[in-house]
């Protein structure tokens, strides 16, 4: 390279340094790539978007392009560097050339066109692909063999390169991508994506209307009853059964029997002709089953059974879709007839409310792995019958037994949790007195 100008070795060492940081960028931009986001650019058009994709479905074939494309102008962008050292400063250049093209590749090569692709990785990853799609074509032989012998070295160690992974969400990880996607999505559409992953967690044993709370209709009574029942019924849906809820008959709607009221046809005989097929499920079915299983029964209310065919209680589809887009008939606590706040920020609810829709409905974290009632809750922390005034620590949560009746709780308040910052712990629980509870309320 003696016939070369001192300028013009400058100028190539110049290019070459702008070339490895072209590199540089790329590779981390194009690995930095969100796959879904470029997929759904993909599928809307973005040709720079289907050539990175169809890049990065043979990252060994990229990085083995970018890799050699690299080291080759770093090396030559060396050669040049100790040539314009020698010129410049004789022996002793080798080492200043050294140092300072290190210092330099670092700075202008690496760390800067690095970071910029890693903070706009499609602003980089796009053109570099129109590039490196032809590029590729062109020297593939060479790509090829660097790729032979690199992936032959990697089987060695038990590496299968050809063997693509698994790309998909599990269910935690996509809930934790819902969870981070606040700045994007509005707050209700978030909890509707959350409330319809967490279906898989929860059975209908935390929605269901308990047994001894089923609004049904008795054929075993009076006519003047049945009438009575009929008119002050606030269900749709109605189980018939014949004296007790475990044989039941089958389910009425509330329509047909407006429809026979009118046309002042309503009788007893009547009335059975209309009774539906009871829908019966086992208790502990999956949130998300039962309403797949809803659609494809065609059906809108089910009776939970346990292991002896005992009716347990009573599930509806809107139950299930209340707990993916929130209550339909409450907007707040203070309108839900089971949850009453009080002027102290207290709240009077009702124990036969589920764990789930306090949660749900006061944006709390009482423990759901267990009892699904507050009754049942208080009742397993206590392993007896409380009296009123008992208190006790539910998560942080201070709880009052307020009335008890029939060997259960029926009416308890519950005040704001005593801890301010958050504590993965959660369900502990401890009993306490009403001056402890007290002297606690003072404090915060």
């Amino acid at each position: 390279m003696n016939h070369i100008s001192t300028s013009s070795l400058f100028i190539t060492l110049g290019l070459l340094i702008l070339l490895s940081g072209f590199f540089s960028s790329s590779e981390t931009g194009l690995m930095s790539l969100n796959r879904y986001r470029l997929k759904h650019q993909a599928k809307k058009g973005s040709r720079g978007a289907r050539l990175a994709l169809k890049l990065l479905d043979r990252p060994d074939r990229l990085l083995g392009l970018i890799l050699l494309g690299n080291n080759f102008v770093n090396i030559l962008a060396s050669a040049i560097a100790t040539i314009l050292a020698l010129r410049l400063f004789g022996e002793a250049g080798i080492a200043i050339a050294t140092g300072l093209l290190t210092f330099v590749i670092l700075i202008f090569a690496e760390v800067a066109p690095k970071t910029l692709a890693a903070l706009h990785p499609e602003r980089i990853a796009f053109p570099a692909a129109y590039i490196y799609t032809p590029l590729l074509k062109a020297i593939y032989p060479l790509v090829y063999i660097v790729n032979l012998i690199a992936n032959s070295l990697l089987k060695i160690f038990g590496v299968d390169p050809d063997k693509k992974q698994h790309d998909g969400f599990s269910v935690e990880e996509l809930r934790s991508v819902v969870m981070e996607t606040s700045q994007l999505v509005p707050q209700k559409h978030q909890d509707m994506l959350l409330g319809l992953l967490n279906l898989e967690h929860a059975t209908v044993d935390d929605i269901i209307v308990p047994r001894n709370e089923i609004t049904a209709l008795d054929l075993n009574e009076s006519w003047d009853e049945i009438i009575d029942d009929l008119t002050t019924c606030q269900r749709t849906r109605l189980p018939v059964y014949r004296d007790d809820i475990n044989n039941i008959v089958g389910i009425i709607h509330m329509r047909q029997v407006i429809n026979l009221l009118t046309r002042d046809e309503l009788t007893l005989e009547n009335l059975e002709n209309q009774i539906r097929e009871a829908y019966f499920i086992p208790e502990g079915t999956s949130l998300y089953q039962q309403l797949v299983n809803f659609q494809k029964n065609k059906r809108r209310t089910a009776l939970t059974v346990d292991e002896y065919g005992d009716v347990q209680g009573l599930v509806t589809l809107e139950d299930i879709l209340e707990e993916i887009v929130g209550e339909f008939t409450t907007d707040s606590p203070i309108n839900n007839s089971n949850i009453i706040k009080n002027n102290d920020g207290s709240y009077l609810i009702s124990a036969n409310t589920h764990i789930r829709e306090i949660n749900r409905s006061l944006n709390i974290s009482l423990p759901t792995n267990g009892p699904k009632t507050l009754n049942g809750l208080i009742l397993e922390y206590l392993q007896s019958i409380p009296t009123p005034g008992t208190s006790l620590l539910i998560a942080h949560h201070p709880v009052e037994v307020i009335k008890t009746l029939n060997n259960a709780v029926q009416m308890a308040r519950l005040m704001p949790s005593l801890k301010t910052e958050p504590d993965d712990k959660e369900g502990t629980a401890t009993i306490t007195t009403d001056e402890e509870l007290k002297n606690n309320n003072g404090e915060n």
